[in-house]
């Protein structure tokens, strides 16, 4: 799906302030994501890359960018390579973006096909000392294959082996991390279409369906609201499920007495919603469920309250956790005093909330994020604490996402039903 509505003078802001971390004088490269074999013919959907759609909006397959702000000449100061296409190649692919196309969506006055890219690029790199490339850097993923950015910037290193070369992912990290307006109304739309399909689905749940059967009506409303798809796997975890925190089987049978949790978001310009909830399958929480849930609420607002400008991450996770101690303490799972005495590592709380309490949303579900930068206006987080009892065959989780403010937060997901009484109205 190509981008819709999204004002090429996001993209050309986005290149502004990269140009503005560069050192004088120096080229960028990037390059666009792989298409991801399936089979013989096949290849997986398309997802560009999160780094050259932020500063294209291009989600076009083999595309390359080049960037050189101070270049002598005009031509080759910003350029963006597309694939040149053919009748043939269309008869079976179907449309590719024309160069005039390509800057309407981009704003790059400068679009060349990519038989003209070495030419080019020895144009540019040639009047640059310093280079910057893009390689992939997450310290949670291993790549275990070589990615297109990787491959062809060691080609360009090995061309070019006298030039001194810099890292871009740590710039378009620090510049991806504050959201522009034109993101957060991505953001938005993308929560209200999550919004929908959870209320959707919720109205479905019953006992005796499928978990993938309200998979189903999730998906099935992002696709017609116009979302890209999933922005991550959906877990759909009924009963005992809900207590494996990435359980995305979606197999079983919702039963009647057990909980579902929903953990869902839809994938709108590339942008991406984060929500949970966890609903009764027949409608109504039962006593034990109803307490915890209840316990677990108080912590989700007690968190939301935390997060505004100047907070670090980490301190905001250890007063949650503090929170969440009480709550566990309130709900029976321990007592104030074993809390008190226990020296074990990790401790008590760990057991029953076991992951973090946030993290960054933005082109990527877990966007990128450096945890020793505070808080500021215009980043966008999840707000997530769970309770996972496993004994019981009880797991909560409520998330919303939150926009940091200059004075607070805003909750993008406000309007999504999320008190006890509020869930089981919608469902009957």
């Amino acid at each position: 799906m190509e981008t819709m509505n999204i004002p090429k003078e996001l993209f050309i802001k986005n290149r502004s302030k990269l140009n503005a971390l560069l050192l004088p004088g120096a080229s960028a490269v990037l390059f666009a994501n792989d298409e991801m074999p399936r089979n013989g013919d096949q290849f997986f959907k398309y997802r560009q890359s999160s780094d050259f759609f932020y500063l294209t909006g291009i989600n076009q397959e083999k595309s390359i960018l080049v960037m050189n702000p101070s270049h002598p000449d005009e031509k080759h100061r910003l350029v963006l390579f597309i694939i040149r296409s053919t009748p043939e190649m269309e008869t079976w692919n179907g449309h590719k973006l024309t160069r005039e196309e390509a800057t309407q969506i981009s704003g790059i006055e400068q679009v060349q096909f990519l038989d003209e890219y070495e030419k080019i690029l020895y144009e540019v790199i040639y009047r640059s000392n310093d280079v910057y490339l893009n390689l992939p850097e997450n310290p949670k993923l291993t790549f275990e294959y070589e990615t297109r950015d990787a491959r062809l910037s060691k080609k360009i290193r090995q061309v070019f082996p006298l030039h001194t070369y810099h890292r871009l992912a740590p710039l378009l990290q620090r510049l991806r991390m504050r959201k522009e307006p034109e993101e957060i109304e991505q953001l938005r739309k993308s929560c209200a279409i999550t919004r929908d399909a959870f209320i959707q689905t919720a109205k479905y749940m019953k006992p005796g369906i499928k978990e993938y059967e309200a998979e189903a009506e999730i998906i099935g409303e992002f696709i017609r609201q116009g979302a890209m798809g999933h922005a991550y796997e959906p877990i759909v975890a009924s009963g005992n499920n809900a207590c494996y925190l990435h359980y995305t089987d979606n197999h079983d049978v919702c039963r009647d007495g057990e909980l579902v949790l929903m953990d869902i978001g839809s994938e709108f310009n590339n942008y991406a919603a984060d929500l949970s909830r966890t609903i009764p399958v027949n409608g109504r929480f039962t006593k034990r469920q109803a307490e915890i849930y209840d316990a677990l609420l108080e912590v989700f607002y007690f968190a939301r309250e935390q997060m505004k400008p100047g907070v670090l991450m980490s301190e905001f996770h250890d007063k949650v956790c503090r929170r969440m101690e009480q709550a566990h303490i309130q709900i029976g799972l321990y007592t104030r005093k074993e809390a008190k005495e226990y020296r074990g590592h990790p401790p008590l709380w760990f057991k029953y909330y076991m992951h973090g309490t946030s993290h960054s949303i933005g082109l990527d579900v877990h966007d990128v994020f450096d945890k020793t930068v505070k808080f500021a206006p215009g980043m966008v987080f999840s707000c997530e604490p769970g309770i996972y009892i496993m004994d019981e065959g009880i797991g909560i989780r409520l998330e919303n996402d939150i926009l940091i403010t200059e004075n607070g937060n805003e909750d993008l997901m406000a309007d999504i039903p999320i008190e006890r009484r509020d869930i089981e109205k919608m469902m009957n």
